[in-house]
């Protein structure tokens, strides 16, 4: 294990978090729930962000960098009201979305994101 490296909930695929050098890596979080539609789909993943990024002492103004997959770009206005609720004021992140086939097919969005501590 390199020095200062810290993982979080680590299990044989994937860890949920590092935190190197000041900076945090989320895996891809998707629903816990997802027989939801896609704004709850985002609700769920927009909590489970926020879960982890205060697990690692940080909050959603840090974040750097969101990559979101989407599986329907029908659901891209939806999903984007939701995330832009939840964004506080002149904190909006660059940010990447992307039309994807995700692991589960009734998953209809996945973000990954790096933020500062």
């Amino acid at each position: 294990m390199t020095q200062g490296l810290r993982r979080f909930h680590v299990g044989d695929r994937l860890s949920e978090m590092t935190i190197y050098n000041g900076t945090v890596y989320l895996a891809g979080q998707v629903a816990g729930d997802a027989s939801q539609d896609i704004r709850g789909q985002t609700v769920q993943v927009l909590a489970a962000i926020d879960k982890l990024l205060i697990e690692a002492g940080t909050d959603r103004a840090h974040i750097l960098m969101c990559q979101i997959f989407i599986k329907d770009l029908a659901d891209f206005p939806a999903m984007n009201e939701v995330w832009e609720d939840w964004l506080p004021p002149g904190d909006a992140p660059p940010r990447a979305t992307v039309q994807a086939t995700l692991a589960k097919p009734e998953w209809r969005v996945e973000m990954v994101v790096t933020a500062a501590i």
